[in-house]
């Protein structure tokens, strides 16, 4: 006879580890961290509410299942309500109370609506704080030289911006931080780049950049914290992000606004061709007005030597007359003219015996006195 003995399932269970709850759901998490360390869960927010000003709760559901998320208000950096399409990225967690739960680290709109909606709740919101008032903008140095570029270094914004810059006038020493400018991880890079150049303050202006894209591609350009941070920069910002028609929050909070990278680098930028143009024009302007500047100076100092000509006319005709008034005294007192008369000149000693020599215009004659007589008057 055989007998045969065979092992309850009872049995067999108590041959495995036997967790409390607590244990349970730490090797759960464990788990679950190690299989699902960043998920990202797209759907549409319903139930979304925030408790206690601290803690975000909501669902991501489809059509048939729906996932509760738990987050911090400081995580959330785009405005939320029910009916939005998005994306968020998390992690899944057992909780204490042995209840599912997704722990979410960010939050992106998707679909041209959400995005639309998130941008207006927030643009309204930050109105309201003034963050965007004009009289906060500052303009852009005119001798600028020392510049600050935050950008993706593979984009063709940023390869367009680099080409225009060297094409137009140069001599500005570029600092250039490579950063995500798309997706749910960019916001915090550029973030930290604009910390990085306020906090060494070695440039001028700060430029964001990021050329053209879809709603979805630009909207991390909405990021809450990052429009906080640009507008909280020391150092003035130009945005050029997208195409023209692309306004982003990032736009409203910077101190310049370019419609492109391309428009940033000419707003940044003096035009060579239109600078050398500027200067050959002035060369010539200044040279026309030396030239007739000279002309004018000459025309009065030919208007002073004529007046200074005429003044010694003047005083050579006086001195004319007065030479001639003194040449005819001269002349009245040369004695030749007397001795032409039939006058004659006696010289010598006039005493009685003495010999004195008479002059007259032909003739010379040597006499002896022989009287001499008072003149009857």
């Amino acid at each position: 006879m055989t007998t045969t003995i065979q092992k309850l399932p009872e049995e067999e269970d108590l041959t495995k580890p036997v967790f409390s709850p607590t244990d349970f759901a730490v090797a759960v998490n464990q788990t679950l961290e190690y299989a699902y360390s960043s998920v990202l869960l797209a759907g549409e927010v319903a139930s979304f509410k925030v408790n206690q000003g601290k803690w975000v709760f909501f669902d991501i559901k489809d059509e048939e299942t729906s996932i509760p998320c738990f987050m911090s208000v400081y995580q959330l950096r785009v405005p939320l309500e029910d009916g939005m399409k998005v994306v968020v990225r998390g992690v899944p967690k057992l909780t204490k109370w042995g209840k599912f739960s997704f722990t979410v680290s960010a939050v992106k709109p998707v679909g041209e609506g959400s995005i639309k909606k998130a941008f207006e709740l927030l643009k309204a919101k930050l109105l309201k704080e003034g963050l965007f008032d004009s009289a906060k903008k500052r303009p852009l140095p005119e001798d600028l030289t020392k510049l600050g570029v935050i950008s993706s270094t593979q984009a063709a914004g940023y390869a367009d911006f680099i080409k225009i810059l060297n094409a137009r006038w140069g001599g500005i020493k570029v600092q250039v931080a490579h950063t995500q400018v798309q997706g749910m991880d960019a916001p915090d890079q550029i973030i930290k780049a604009l910390n990085y150049f306020n906090e060494r303050g070695e440039v001028q202006v700060i430029a964001i950049l990021r050329g053209g894209g879809s709603a979805d591609d630009l909207s991390c350009f909405n990021d809450e914290a990052l429009v906080r941070a640009i507008a909280a920069s020391k150092i003035p910002v130009i945005t050029g992000i997208g195409h023209e028609v692309d306004e982003s929050l990032a736009d409203l909070a910077a101190d310049v606004v370019a419609s492109t990278p391309s428009n940033a680098a000419e707003m940044l930028t003096l035009d060579r061709e239109n600078v050398l143009y500027a200067v050959n024009m002035a060369v010539d302007r200044f040279g026309t007005i030396a030239v007739n500047r000279i002309i004018e100076e000459k025309n009065k100092i030919g208007e002073k030597i004529k007046q200074i000509s005429n003044v010694v006319n003047m005083k050579l005709v006086e001195y004319r007359k007065v030479l001639s008034n003194k040449i005819k005294m001269l002349e009245m007192a040369n004695p030749e003219k007397v001795l032409r008369q039939g006058y004659a000149i006696l010289s010598g000693k006039v005493s009685p015996g003495n010999v004195v020599k008479i002059t007259t215009f032909d003739k010379e004659i040597n006499a002896e006195v022989k009287e001499i007589h008072d003149r009857a008057k």
